[in-house]
């Protein structure tokens, strides 16, 4: 597989269409020892970020992470919605903008201004990190709120079912983390430390140092903070043959092929069908009538292929 499709997958993740799944992208990225980090392109409407917005490290084994895990780190939630910045100057919202490729965003403060409090008690210029996240019951959950972002209209947007969680501020107004989460959340913002999101999606458990003093002096990669990472469930797949592809029409009116297999038992489900996305998709993977391939359900529910065997 070349980087180049990997590319374009993560430049429709950060567009709000994403073409692959988290667990299919970051096993395809391990696969090929992939680690850019963001949409590969800008487009008109965008500022940069008041403070760079990183992404997290990755750890699947909770008995070898990147640091030790004590007492004076804290865990979280690892929403899985769509990440943006706030910036807020003498306590007034002035600027929201999505993550885009981490240095700069699309601009959609109006969106944001929706969601958020208009007034803060805070001087100076800081900037507020989150996730706008829409409701698991909500099909493609993800989708749908990162969706949302790039809708025209605000009053399209307030028709949808969306909350912002806070889960960062630069620069840092307290000691620790617990505290800075506990004046957010007093300023009226929820955040993932104070609020119950079980409601929402979620795509793993955030580790993260509760001391800023630690945090900062761990230090940052290009890509991510030393101080924090995700741990996130790297299912096994199932191997099966590849029978037949059949193209169907969603709801969207989008035609997508569509992988017959063998029936095979995956976490208690028998699965005969699972989704291919696109004809880039199935090239790229090398796939044949015939061949044996790898199947898993992505978020426990949506068989999905994710390599030729």
């Amino acid at each position: 597989m070349s980087h180049q499709f990997l590319d374009y997958a993560s430049e429709m993740y950060y567009k709000g269409t994403p073409v692959l799944s988290d667990e299919e992208f970051d096993r395809l990225a391990s696969q090929q020892n992939y680690n850019k980090v963001g949409s590969p392109s800008i487009k008109e409407g965008t500022l940069a970020h008041y403070q760079q917005m990183y992404s997290l490290q990755k750890c699947f084994d909770i008995g070898n992470p990147p640091f030790p895990v004590t007492k004076s780190v804290l865990n979280t939630p690892k929403l899985d919605g769509a990440a943006v910045s706030l910036l807020y100057v003498d306590g007034t919202f002035e600027t929201g903008l999505t993550r885009g490729d981490g240095k700069v965003g699309q601009v959609i403060t109006e969106k944001l201004r929706c969601l958020v409090p208009d007034k803060i008690s805070l001087n100076g210029v800081v900037q507020i990190t989150g996730e706008v996240a829409a409701p698991k019951s909500i099909e493609n959950s993800r989708n749908y709120a990162a969706g949302a972002l790039n809708l025209k209209s605000v009053s399209e947007f307030l028709e949808r079912d969306l909350t912002f969680f806070a889960y960062d501020i630069y620069p840092n107004i307290e000691a620790t983390y617990m505290e800075t989460m506990l004046s957010l959340y007093d300023m009226g913002f929820k955040t993932v430390f104070t609020d119950d999101v079980v409601d929402f999606p979620q795509d793993g458990i955030v580790y993260r140092m509760n001391s800023y003093k630690d945090f900062i002096e761990a230090g940052y990669t290009a890509h991510h903070p030393r101080g924090a990472f995700a741990l996130k469930e790297k299912k096994d797949g199932v191997i099966t043959t590849l029978r037949n592809v059949v193209w169907q029409v969603g709801k969207s009116g989008i035609v997508s092929p569509v992988a017959i297999l063998d029936p095979v038992n995956i976490d208690g489900a028998i699965v005969s069908r699972a989704t291919l996305h696109n004809i880039k998709y199935i090239r790229e993977l090398n796939l044949e009538i015939g061949c044996s391939v790898e199947v898993i359900r992505s978020g426990d529910i949506i068989p999905r292929v994710v390599k030729r065997i």
